[in-house]
């Protein structure tokens, strides 16, 4: 008998990244042994990884590296002083990025689909892949969160494509290059384009840049699909495309309906219906009725995102009728507009909305599912871009548009120098001049120790973080289901 080889061990630091941990799984199911750490696990990525018998070690430590593993990938939220990095370094064990060890083990002979933009990356390669599925191609795919189709993010098809999400974030504290620069795609759908990340990027014309040469790794014979719209923001995916050397085709709102011409070609939105349980619209192409679509989903951004997954999957020869019903079907992402509880006629949702933009684009979603009610946002300012002031002014712009706001204490602070740290009173004060309800408080125990006894039937309390935001999303049912009781 032939004695097989023990599978490689790997290691992932970071591992409860959403991107970490989707890839844990991925090389878990190629044979190899598994391994991980993070500073802390909270839902939905910790109970998916326990969901694949892959535990997570806590908090980091050198001894998590025992026995010594045969590679580490190393998340790109690390930096040098991490205990199990800097066992890393003086052991020299073998190390790379995820993105490298996604191209070399799961890209290389694959038709590789990116979605890109600084918003809507997550749903929008959900819908793609959920249409290819649908559509009997069995793609591979990995998403940024859990694709509620698919129960998981990530996914090892026998088909030729493999559909992923392009972060434009960096790829890890040895290379500060965006991610998606490691992924090659032979076709790219681009959502948007705005300053994000301040961390890293100095300004828009730094983040343009890393979108250009992701436009500059796309072969003649592949596709973008872009964003097209009538507003100022457009100028920016303008800038990116110009010097594609692929077909480019545009999607977005038809301009006959908001503004003079300017494109005619492409792929328009018309006859939209925002309804309180359904959307629907109709999609023209090159000017021509081309197929009617409808979903669950909320939101006009959901319906730009679902019409760009559509013109992909349809250069791809997906039939319409296909793309139809696969849109009909589609159920959303974990934490994007995520109902989780309804409590004495309150309604509580979970959100990812983390940028000034998103953060407008679902309270509008939500001001058009749920017409007749007060809506509440909570807001914990969490992300390396919200937690400075760079764009302060325009975060409460955005949230002065629900009904009753209530701020958390910027996460982790202290990390973010006094100079350019948000200043959570001015944002208040801003919200307050423009007529809405705003306060200030410190953390998750006390906005569920004071809004609950303030909440009533037929609210909406919207949660928005891309963190675990202190064990709200848990407590805030709890408080309500006692009040219910006592009452």
């Amino acid at each position: 008998m032939i004695k097989m080889p023990k599978p490689k061990h790997i290691h992932l630091i970071g591992i409860c990244g959403t991107a970490m941990a989707s890839l844990a799984g991925m090389l878990r199911e190629r044979g190899f042994r598994i391994t991980g750490s993070d500073a802390a696990s909270y839902p939905p990525m910790s109970t998916f990884l326990e969901s694949l018998g892959i535990s997570v070690a806590q908090p980091f430590a050198e001894a998590n590296l025992n026995p010594r593993p045969d590679l580490v990938v190393v998340g790109n939220a690390l930096s040098r002083g991490n205990v199990e990095l800097e066992r890393v370094l003086d052991d020299r064990i073998p190390f790379c990025s995820m993105p490298q060890i996604l191209h070399d083990e799961f890209l290389l002979g694959k038709e590789v689909l990116v979605v890109a933009g600084t918003h809507g990356k997550t749903t929008t390669t959900s819908m793609l892949a959920w249409i290819f599925e649908s559509a009997g191609l069995q793609p591979s795919f990995l998403i940024g969160g859990i694709a509620e189709n698919f129960g998981r993010s990530f996914g090892l098809g026998d088909g030729k494509h493999f559909i992923l999400e392009g972060d434009e974030y960096d790829t890890a504290f040895f290379d500060k290059g965006p991610k998606f620069l490691h992924y090659f795609p032979d076709a790219i759908i681009l959502t948007s384009v705005e300053f994000d990340h301040a961390d890293i990027y100095k300004d828009l014309d730094a983040v343009e840049t890393a979108f250009k040469r992701l436009v500059n790794l796309i072969p003649r014979r592949g596709r973008i699909i872009a964003f097209d719209s009538a507003d100022s923001k457009n100028a920016n995916i303008d800038r990116c495309l110009q010097k594609a050397l692929c077909p480019v085709e545009r999607y977005g709102p038809s301009f006959a309906e908001r503004s003079p011409a300017k494109h005619s070609q492409g792929w328009r939105i018309t006859n939209l219906q925002l309804g309180e349980a359904q959307t629907k619209w109709s999609v023209l192409r090159d000017g021509q009725p081309w197929a009617d679509f409808e979903f669950a989903l909320g939101g006009e951004y959901n319906v730009w995102n679902a019409t760009a997954a559509a013109a992909l999957a349809a250069n791809y020869g997906v039939k319409k009728d296909a793309i139809a019903q696969a849109l009909k079907t589609f159920q959303s992402v974990k934490r994007r507009l995520e109902v989780k509880a309804q409590i004495n006629g309150i309604t509580i949702i979970d959100d990812f909305a983390h940028h000034p933009t998103a953060i407008e684009q679902t309270i509008h979603a939500l001001r058009a599912r749920y017409p007749q009610s007060r809506l509440w946002v909570i807001l914990e300012p969490r992300s390396n871009t919200l937690r400075r002031n760079v764009l302060q002014d325009a975060l409460a712009a955005s949230l002065a548009q629900a009904d009753q706001i209530i701020v958390a204490a910027i996460f982790r602070s202290e990390a973010i120098p006094e100079a350019e740290r948000l200043d959570l009173n001015r944002v208040v004060d801003e919200i307050k001049k423009r007529g809405k309800e705003a306060r200030i408080l410190a953390d998750a125990d006390a906005i569920v120790n004071t809004i609950a006894p303030e909440l009533r039937a037929r609210d909406v309390v919207a949660i928005l973080s891309n963190g675990g935001f202190g064990g709200i999303y848990e407590k805030l049912p709890h408080r309500l289901r006692a009040l219910g009781a006592k009452a």
